[in-house]
């Protein structure tokens, strides 16, 4: 019971958030237009300014095991190559197919993922779940650009285009930074310099200011851009993404690693793995769709749905995990 009241307290502030922006546009405080510019504001400022400070917010990469890190990334991948067959089964339109990939592979771990692992597994859960994160959230971000970009009108089959995204796309710019500055505080570390970043306090105070309106911006202008009319129309899309991300991608993610590596992984590794697999639809893949030209009102309808569902996702996962002795 007590992990079941976790999982919804995890996924609830989301929840009222969005239910916040909805709110506020009904009583008319926020029109289409202030939301597609906030929105614009999130994916080009906000997102990449929090995404880099989590990146450099990693105290280290060096030492340690990496054999779930490996796994992570390679499930993630096989989940986004079979979705791409998967999606174009189960809708004829680019645009939703783009959206609706989006939701099957990638997970909010960045806002709910490693909050998760801390309560599964500790202060030791939460280190392997921020390592991760350096992996994991580029990762995320490159697959989602391509996923956009071959199903997007006059982008799709070109080559070209799915890298230009890639290298140009503000958060993977920013992570592609923080990652630098990491490596770059390394060797500060390794020839004694102890200048850090976070000391130069006026600019990092800015940048905190910055990367904590990310979140709730998101979240707000997906409230202020959902509608409950649309829900009829992309029945089947939300119906099979739902089901995908929250019982299919889980069994798989979990269940693979389990049975092919039984606990050669810690219970701390396995906490981070719930993170990936089990956590609903990114916030960030609503601006980045709408950015895209991606179906951006399918890809809120995802985000409120599997977050909903996510909470019992959660729970189940921690639970038989927990009978297996993993935790």
């Amino acid at each position: 019971m007590k992990d079941l009241l976790f999982a919804f307290n995890s996924v609830a502030p989301i929840i009222f958030t969005v239910a916040v922006g909805y709110f506020l546009k009904r009583i008319g405080m926020i029109d289409a237009a202030l939301a597609k510019a906030a929105n614009r504001l999130v994916f080009r400022v906000f997102l990449p300014v929090m995404l880099f400070m989590n990146v450099y917010g990693i105290d280290s990469l060096s030492g340690g095991s990496y054999g779930y890190a490996i796994y992570a990334t390679l499930a993630v991948v096989l989940i986004f190559l079979v979705g791409i067959p998967v999606v174009m089964l189960l809708t004829k339109d680019p645009s939703r197919r783009a959206a609706l990939l989006q939701g099957i592979f990638r997970s909010n771990y960045a806002l709910i993922g490693i909050p998760l692992a801390e309560r599964i597994a500790g202060a030791e859960g939460a280190a392997v779940a921020t390592v991760l994160s350096a992996v994991t959230i580029p990762v995320f971000n490159i697959l989602a650009v391509i996923a956009l970009s071959i199903f997007t009108e006059g982008k799709k089959g070109s080559l070209k285009n799915v890298l230009l995204g890639i290298v140009k796309n503000p958060l993977i710019i920013s992570i592609a930074a923080g990652l630098v500055a990491l490596g770059v505080r390394a060797v500060f570390v390794r020839c004694g310099v102890s200048f850090r970043l976070s000391e130069v306090t006026s600019v990092w105070a800015t940048m905190k200011y910055l990367s904590n309106i990310a979140t709730p911006m998101a979240l707000i202008v997906l409230g202020a851009q959902f509608e409950f009319s649309a829900v009829s129309s992309l029945k089947k899309e939300i119906i099979s993404g739902t089901l995908l991300r929250s019982i299919i991608v889980p069994l798989l993610g979990l269940g693979v690693a389990y049975l092919a590596f039984g606990k050669s992984f810690s219970g701390a590794e396995y906490a981070a793995l719930v993170a990936v697999f089990s956590t609903p639809v990114a916030v960030s893949s609503v601006p980045m769709a709408q950015e895209m030209g991606a179906d951006s009102t399918l890809a809120g309808q995802l985000v409120v749905f599997t977050t909903l569902s996510s909470a019992f996702t959660v729970f189940l996962a921690s639970f038989v995990l927990r009978l297996l002795g993993v935790f």
